[in-house]
């Protein structure tokens, strides 16, 4: 590409790309894509966004254009790759100048340059480093900013590789660089400090500015640039001045307008400071050793005494709270159990610690915690006043609230009380009981202590174990506060029942449940209360390891009803999840027993699906609930087909763009309508249309799909097969090319089922696949549970469609270009030598049913292998022979002559449709209705004839006299 002639022709392009006018976008759009890979294109783009006399909106689309070019074509050994000589003069104009007017450009070159440092520096860009450290010289004040932009970003992209060549160069580089990087940000911190003291705060707000910049590289060079920075001077001169200048800039603080621009980047500075300290900490725990005792009284100091006030912001407590929080839990400063395994740096650590934290400290930092962290604040009360619903989101787990005070808080508290358990229970102890009785509604702070220290309680209950008395504690107050009714005491009834929900898990007799029940049944009447208590207390005492059936059933037509009024009047997306989750809960729990209450709850929940269009994750917490409901109504969940199939249908079609969220639980959901539907209705049997594609998919919903495959066989096998065999088993052989062992084991066991459903005709739908089958076997394939399934399924074929394996058998012989009573030796040999491979007593049993099915015969092969297959039928016996204490004789354990329905146990599910066809089939299956000790006297007493006793008393003097012994005694009573 021509640059003079072409750069008219690509500016005109660009110009109409940033069009709105889709009919002169689209095709600039595709004509810029077919120049991406033209010689000479990039050097053009690179003239366009580097003339600042052209349009802002031209020049960014060109260096967007420029940037991604680099990430497909800079490389030597991508397709198209640039040429060597365009690079070289790419480079060597990237760092002409740094003085982009536009700050959204001149952060996207600085990206560009530091994409193509990535690759290129230092080997093919030496003079990329020395020409930055040049420029952020220089005193212009623009070029020097977009200099120093770019070094940041050359220094972060070089610090992320993570190769070992690349780690040394990086180690290099910084070494080469440290002193000029640290001088650099002293002199740009010193000049905002000045600047500062003058009032000139324009200028400060400038070199602000240039001093994060410095601070973002010298953060990169210090944690990612030294293997053992601790003996490195400089590094550690640096470090123990990052809490000089914190301090500095903390006090700067205090005469900083708040709605000034210099304030909001003063915070995001000493926000910066701190990530250094982190950083470090995380990265070279040991080399930070020497600045615990530091770190641990500046944030102390912050963030638990006066110090703070007036200075500290909430996003710089959390960062301090953190570092606190690092320290303490940090393994590398923990001894072992056995104190000389432990490291000498452990060791110092350690002793520093402790040395710090002594009871004084710890039970300010609780108290502090306690009572002024964790209150409730104003706007907190009056938002939950206002709008409860947005209070309890943004309490339970919205975006901004991981990023917030109150659960850093939280977490500190649990990690120290953790910790140093033994010195602080006697503290909150003390906390509780100063708070004995009920108290005054009318003293609002005295409530919010209260609130605040039971929080602690809660959290730390583990902990508590053995220290407090939580049952006497709920009979003698807490039940009587969830009582008291008073609006200003809701935070407490609140917190009380979210204090249960902690405990419940802990230490909670069984004979305080209904009590409880009845006093979340009032709970549940109180909606802004309700809906403000946190979603999984209710789970927790429907899921809790305790929980029985019984206790609960009084109160369940009340909790559900309470619970559905509930689902009906919240509005915000998030709190209908959480009531969902919770009737979920209590579905799954009851199980049957739901089926009068559901009515209302069924009727509703297709208006809320076609409500929550636009909110995936509600949806996916409907088809939560209605897995619970299918399971709960078993057949009767045939009524809710209109709806339910719809949902099924939408979830698991993978050309549908919900499917992202909802296939999951949509297979999950399909699986149980399959496993408690009655019968197989022409909608369920159309929506197995969309299996095919799941099934390219290959991905961890694999296995579900092969659940689904398999119940649609046992629900209606001739239908079903009927319709999608022939489409199944192509997909079967395609995936069986490219396949995981469990995926292949899958996929066979399939195939086994269907012969067991259907023997006639299963081995002619499937048998496509049954060569490779029967060839693994002769081969010996070597996965045991491979071979063991391949083992299955022949199994089948042999034993119920001896006229198929007839067939097979004179296919593979014609194959292997062997005669057919060679393959037929060769099968029997490999069966009986990977017969260990079974592990399942059905399939020991199902072979020595199929290798006997071959007696009686005159075939020299098969008598040859007589001992084997009399091996294989012995141990089997092993397997299914149980003897009758009071007649001494044996009988076959796995007979089943007649169905009886399972009566489950409180603990047990109650079965499922699909258990029962199960049931019924087995009724059909030779393993479960030929006795093998009679199938084998039968089998031995047909060959004797055959042979006649002379040529029967020969063959069984192949086999080992001691089986024989066992055979004798298995056969007594014949």
């Amino acid at each position: 590409m021509d640059l003079n002639s072409a750069s008219s022709v690509v500016l005109r392009v660009l110009t109409q790309a940033t069009s709105q006018d889709t009919a002169v976008l689209k095709p600039a759009e595709e004509q810029l894509k077919q120049w991406e890979t033209q010689p000479g294109f990039y050097s053009v783009l690179l003239n366009i966004f580097t003339n600042h006399s052209l349009d802002v909106n031209v020049r960014w689309l060109a260096v967007l254009y420029f940037k991604n070019g680099i990430d497909r074509y800079w490389r030597r050994v991508a397709p198209h790759a640039l040429s060597e000589e365009e690079k070289t003069t790419l480079r060597a104009g990237l760092i002409t100048n740094f003085n982009e007017p536009v700050n959204q450009i001149a952060t996207q070159i600085s990206v560009l340059i530091a994409k193509v440092a990535r690759v290129d520096c230092p080997r093919q860009w030496p003079e990329l480093i020395p020409t930055l450290v040049e420029s952020v010289k220089v005193q212009d004040d623009l070029q020097q900013h977009r200099a120093l932009l770019t070094f940041y970003h050359v220094t972060k992209t070089l610090a992320s590789k993570r190769l070992a060549a690349d780690r040394k160069l990086f180690y290099d580089l910084t070494s080469s660089i440290y002193s000029f990087a640290c001088s650099l940000w002293n002199h740009h911190t010193d000049t905002f400090l000045q600047q500062i003291c003058t009032g000139d705060e324009a200028a400060a707000a400038n070199s602000l500015e240039r001093t994060l910049l410095s601070l973002k590289v010298l953060r990169k060079l210090t944690v990612h640039g030294f293997v053992e920075p601790h003996w490195n001077a400089e590094v550690m001169g640096f470090l123990h001045a990052v809490f000089e200048r914190l301090k500095q800039f903390l006090e700067c603080s205090r005469s900083i307008r708040a709605e000034s621009l210099c304030r909001d980047r003063l915070e995001k500075t000493i926000i910066l400071f701190t990530k250094v300290l982190l950083d470090f900490l995380d990265q070279h725990p040991f080399s930070f050793t020497a600045l615990i005792q530091r770190s641990l009284e500046f944030s102390v100091s912050y963030v638990f005494t006066e110090a703070g006030e007036g200075v500290v912001f909430e996003q710089f407590i959390v960062q301090c709270m953190n570092l606190i929080k690092m320290i303490v839990k940090n393994y590398a400063y923990k001894p072992s159990k056995n104190i000389e395994d432990s490291s000498p740096e452990t060791l110092e650590a350690h002793k520093i610690k402790t040395a710090f934290f002594t009871y004084p400290t710890l039970m300010e930092i609780c108290r502090r915690l306690v009572t002024h962290y964790f209150l409730l604040t104003k706007e907190e009360l009056t938002m939950w006043e206002e709008d409860p619903e947005s209070f309890t989101v943004e309490e339970t787990g919205g975006d901004s609230w991981k990023y917030s005070l109150r659960p850093c808080t939280e977490v500190l508290f649990i990690d120290i009380f953790h910790e140093y358990n033994q010195t602080l229970t006697p503290v909150l102890l003390e906390m509780v009981h100063s708070l004995q009785g009920s108290t005054n509604t009318e003293n609002t702070n005295a409530i919010l202590i209260k609130d605040a220290v039971y929080n602690a309680v809660g959290l730390a209950a583990y902990e508590l174990f053995d220290s407090v008395d939580f049952d006497q504690w709920f009979k003698n107050q807490l039940l009587a506060e969830l009582q008291v009714s008073h609006d200003r005491y809701k935070p407490i009834r609140r917190r009380v029942i979210w204090l249960i929900g902690q405990w419940i898990s802990v230490k909670f007799k069984s004979d305080l449940r209904p009590i409880l029940y009845e006093a979340i049944c009032n709970l549940l009447q109180d909606r802004d209360l309700v809906v403000s208590i946190n979603n999984w207390f209710f789970g927790l005492h429907i899921y809790d390891f305790e929980f029985r059936t019984d206790q609960f059933l009084p109160y369940l037509e009340s909790m559900f009803t309470l619970l559905f009024q509930l689902l009906q009047e919240v509005t915000q997306c998030d709190t209908k999840m959480h009531v969902l989750h919770v009737l979920s809960c209590v579905i799954e729990r009851v199980n049957m027993q739901i089926r009068p209450y559901v009515g209302c709850l069924v009727q509703y929940l297709p208006l809320l699906w076609k409500q929550s269009e636009e909110h995936n994750m509600l949806r996916c917490a409907i088809q939560t609930t209605l897995i619970h409901l299918v399971q709960g109504l078993g057949a009767d969940s045939k009524n809710l087909y209109p709806f339910l199939l719809p949902v099924i249908q939408l979830s698991t079609d993978v050309s549908q763009p919900p499917h992202v969220y909802l296939l999951e639980d949509g297979l999950e959901l399909w699986l149980v309508t399959l496993e408690n539907s009655p019968c197989l209705t022409p909608e369920l049997l159309r929506i197995f249309q969309n299996m095919s594609a799941l099934l390219e998919l290959s991905s961890e919903n694999f296995k579900n799909c092969f659940k689904i495959i398999n119940a649609y066989i046992f629900l209606s096998s001739s239908e079903f097969l009927q319709m999608y065999a022939a489409d199944l088993c192509r997909s079967f052989c395609e995936l069986l090319k490219d396949i995981t062992t469990e995926g292949q084991v899958q996929v066979l066991k399939v195939v086994e089922n269907v012969l067991k459903v259907n023997p006639v005709l299963g081995p002619q739908m499937f048998q496509p696949l049954l060569p490779s089958v029967f060839r693994g076997i002769i081969d010996g394939e070597r996965y045991p549970v491979v071979m063991s399934t391949y083992l299955g399924i022949m199994g089948r074929v042999l034993l119920q469609n001896a006229r198929f394996f007839s067939l097979l058998l004179g296919q593979m012989a014609c194959e292997l270009g062997q005669e057919l009573d060679q393959v037929l030796g060769n099968m029997i040999e490999m069966w009986v030598d990977r017969m260990d491979n079974i592990t399942q007593p059905e399939r020991r049993k199902l072979s020595a049913l199929a290798l006997l099915s071959l007696l009686p015969s005159l075939n020299s092969v098969i008598q040859d292998k007589f001992c084997g297959i009399i091996n294989i039928s012995v141990e089997a016996l092993h397997d299914v022979m149980t003897e009758d204490s009071e007649t001494g004789t044996y009988k076959d354990c796995m007979l089943m002559s007649h169905f009886e329905e399972p009566k489950a146990t409180e603990d047990e599910e109650p079965p499922t449709e699909q258990d029962k066809r199960k049931k019924m089939l087995a009724l059909k299956d030779p393993v479960h209705t030929v006795s093998l000790q009679q199938f084998i006297y039968e089998k031995l007493k047909a060959q004797q004839e055959l042979l006649g006793e002379q040529g029967f008393h020969a063959l069984m003097e192949t086999v080992d006299t001691e089986i024989v012994a066992q055979l004798q005694e298995f056969l007594q009573g014949f």
